[in-house]
């Protein structure tokens, strides 16, 4: 098995990947895909030591007042929070004090209390359990695509790619 986590855009299929995982929103088209996870929740998290010190948000429009880490996405893109109330939808783009490329290392710079950062709540909910991290504008979040596995539909599957797919699907990591 050989994994490469990265947040580019990679052609699987050039780069002689048997797959690749991606939200499913950005899957390309020409693959198959297979669903991992269920949709995902998106949330603004920050340490309490942070809330503490610089307050918090109640509206998304207060975010261009606070310190935020920001993503990177794997064009090169600054990914603009999305959220979302009822029928009301807004994208705001935060004046980010630190940008990722990897939300682990948001997450590290948030647990220090550098500031809110937008990401997936799976990725943080064993931080909010244990109090380290606290989720803010929670009537704001908005959910977005799960995971999924995709690969060529031009070759084979290889029989250990069809296994972890199973491996996958039967560990339910973000339940489906």
């Amino acid at each position: 098995l050989d994994i490469v986590a990265s947040n580019r855009i990679v052609d699987v299929t050039e780069a002689r990947f048997d797959a690749g995982i991606r939200y499913g929103g950005t899957v390309p088209e020409d693959m198959v895909a297979q669903r991992l996870s269920a949709d995902v929740r998106w949330v603004v998290a920050a340490s309490p030591e942070y809330l503490a010190r610089f307050g918090e948000p109640r509206h998304p429009h207060d975010l261009q007042q606070h310190r935020c880490v920001s993503n990177r996405l794997g064009n090169n893109r600054i990914y603009k929070w999305e959220f979302e109330r009822g029928e009301e939808q807004l994208t705001v783009k935060v004046p980010p004090l630190l940008t990722v490329d990897l939300a682990e290392t948001g997450v590290v710079a948030i647990l220090q209390g550098f500031g809110l950062m937008y990401l997936p709540e799976p990725l943080i909910a064993e931080h909010v359990s244990a109090g380290r991290l606290r989720l803010v504008l929670t009537d704001w979040a908005s959910y977005g695509p799960g995971f999924y596995i995709y690969y060529s539909s031009r070759h084979q599957v290889p029989t250990g790619l069809r296994l972890l797919i199973s491996l996958v699907r039967e560990m339910k990591p973000l339940g489906l």
